[in-house]
């Protein structure tokens, strides 16, 4: 008679359960997840919290480094602006003083003159700042402008 062998194997055979604690088989990990005295336990979530401020802060500082290049650019356009309005009026072309223009176009493009020169042959050196100033300081642009060589 062939029987099927059971659930318990056959009477009188000890068959070695690995998930048995003392089965030699069986490894002791010091990083189980049921040991309360793991000193390692917790220790992906610090991880993950950290990456995940660093990954905060590396967005927030390139946002800086992209509002002050957008910042320099918009007052170097500004002191471009200017230059090109204030050698108009030293040529003649547009009435008014050259500096005077440099600072009313300035104005209006919500920057400040810091410094207008009037060189040789009707060219214009102007620098201009931004009104607004951003957390790593304020934007300034210097053009020079005059006519054609």
């Amino acid at each position: 008679m062939n029987r099927a062998p059971t659930r318990e194997g056959t009477p009188g055979v000890h068959r070695e359960d690995p998930r048995h604690p003392e089965h030699p088989g069986h490894l002791q990990h010091p990083e189980h997840p049921e040991d309360p005295e793991d000193p390692e336990r917790g220790a992906g979530t610090v991880l993950a919290l950290g990456l995940g401020l660093l990954v905060v802060l590396a967005a927030v500082l390139i946002a800086l480094l992209a509002q002050s290049a957008a910042m320099a650019t918009r007052a170097a356009a500004a002191a471009d602006l200017a230059a090109l309005a204030a050698a108009d009026a030293a040529r003649g072309i547009t009435p008014g003083e050259p500096c005077a223009v440099a600072a009313d176009v300035a104005r209006r493009n919500h920057a400040r003159v810091l410094s207008c020169v009037e060189g040789t042959g009707s060219t214009v050196q102007v620098r201009t700042e931004l009104e607004v100033r951003t957390p790593v300081g304020g934007a300034t642009g210097l053009a020079r402008a005059g006519p054609p060589p």
